[in-house]
């Protein structure tokens, strides 16, 4: 075709993913000419060029429709296209969406690749106050996803499959069940659950939970809970900006240093200042 091919993909499909990108650009009919190659035009005045064993492909495959001397995309082909353009992870880069975040970890701070589709949160991340600005700070969008990585590091989830543990495990006399089974980091992760929740208080604590831990939105939060319309967001803003203030504590200001000289002194105000020698 005769527009720029940069598609990260194997060369076998990039005449398919071309074609494509040509008919979803379009929105619309493409007028279709030629035997082979098949010329396209656009409303638009934009051309191509395709081999017809491509166009035939696009077709079998119910990516693109022609009606006479017209092509036009399918519904699906758009997603294809995508999923086309994404590479190896085709499938599940279609459903996600990644970005890079910076995260605390044993070995110190590390770029880790998330995806955001995954966190409550991420709804949330976009919606707008009435100036425009974003309704949760990035400090407190943070400050939740932290406290849901301490919840699932405390095993504290709901379990959604059938235990296949035999009822009576096998203990010694005395000891407590599973309670000798738990790991250091999820005993650590239930300490900073417990602080982060008293630093919320009872009244911001059960929102913070519903929304970043057991992941509800917040119409159900204000359905279980019986509040007002559109209340939940507020509770949940309060909550993570109490929450970001508890995992950032501000520095408290470094106290002036005061010194006393004996009877005679003179300071050297040059020396102090920097303003070079004191004579």
């Amino acid at each position: 075709m005769n527009e720029p091919n940069c598609l990260p993909i194997p060369a076998a499909r990039r005449p398919l993913a071309a074609l494509l990108r040509f008919l979803v650009a379009a929105g619309g009919e493409v007028a279709v000419s030629g035997d082979d190659p098949v010329h396209l035009r656009c409303g638009q005045g934009r051309t191509a060029a395709v081999d017809r064993s491509t166009v035939a492909a696009a077709i079998r495959l119910g990516l693109a429709v022609q009606r006479g001397e017209t092509l036009r995309a399918a519904t699906q082909a758009r997603n294809h296209l995508k999923r086309l353009l994404a590479g190896g992870d085709a499938f599940q880069d279609q459903h996600r969406d990644l970005a890079a975040r910076s995260l605390d970890t044993g070995a110190g701070r590390q770029m880790v690749s998330i995806n955001r589709l995954e966190s409550p949160l991420a709804a949330l991340a976009r919606l707008k106050d009435k100036a425009g600005a974003a309704f949760l700070p990035e400090q407190a969008i943070a400050a939740g996803e932290r406290l849901g990585r301490d919840f699932t590091r405390a095993g504290l989830q709901p379990r959604l499959t059938m235990a296949w543990e035999p009822r009576l495990a096998s203990r010694a006399k005395g000891e407590m069940g599973q309670a000798r089974e738990i790991s250091d980091t999820a005993v650590a992760a239930r300490l900073r659950l417990q602080a982060a929740i008293e630093a919320m208080g009872p009244e911001l604590a059960g929102v913070a939970l519903d929304v970043c831990c057991f992941m509800k939105g917040l119409e159900a939060v204000e359905r279980e809970r019986q509040w007002p319309v559109r209340s939940a967001k507020l509770m949940l803003r309060a909550a993570l900006m109490a929450l970001w203030r508890h995992y950032e504590p501000e520095r408290p200001a470094a106290r002036r240093r005061h010194v006393w000289g004996a009877e005679g002194y003179r300071p050297d105000m040059a020396a102090r200042f920097g303003n070079g020698d004191s004579g």
